[in-house]
């Protein structure tokens, strides 16, 4: 079987889920085993993410970029997706990762590049096509 670069694209741009989907099994049966835990972690997101002085949307691209940072294929899926859902344009996505190549150099040019494909499959899935402001 040959892959043209169509199929490749397609591959390339199915990362986000990818991961997400990849990753809900793992934290199901972790979940089960700790609960509390997981019970904890869910109150303290809510609470980091919710309306203050900073909107959710720009929390979301903030924990966008964090994930960059440290290379945190979940964490860049996670929060790419939630920061479409946020409403967060490609632009927004693009300069808070830009960010990151000041502040994190080369490693994030090359988790960056991901997350932003990330991005831009949870935004095409939303209809979030092409808005760069």
């Amino acid at each position: 079987m040959t892959t043209d670069t169509n199929d490749t694209a397609v591959q390339a741009s199915l990362h986000g889920k990818v991961v997400l989907n990849d990753l809900v099994p793992l934290h199901r049966n972790l979940r089960h085993a700790i609960p509390d835990v997981y019970k904890g972690f869910g109150e303290l997101s809510k609470a980091a993410f919710a309306d203050g002085a900073l909107d959710k949307k720009t929390k979301e691209l903030i924990a966008l970029a964090i994930g960059v940072v440290e290379g945190c294929d979940g964490c860049v899926a996670s929060h790419g997706q939630a920061a479409a859902r946020a409403g967060a344009t490609r632009q927004e996505a693009a300069e808070a990762i830009g960010v990151t190549f000041l502040m994190h150099g080369g490693p994030a040019t090359i988790h960056g590049a991901r997350a932003y494909d990330a991005f831009c499959e949870f935004a095409d899935t939303l209809g979030q096509r092409g808005e760069t402001k």
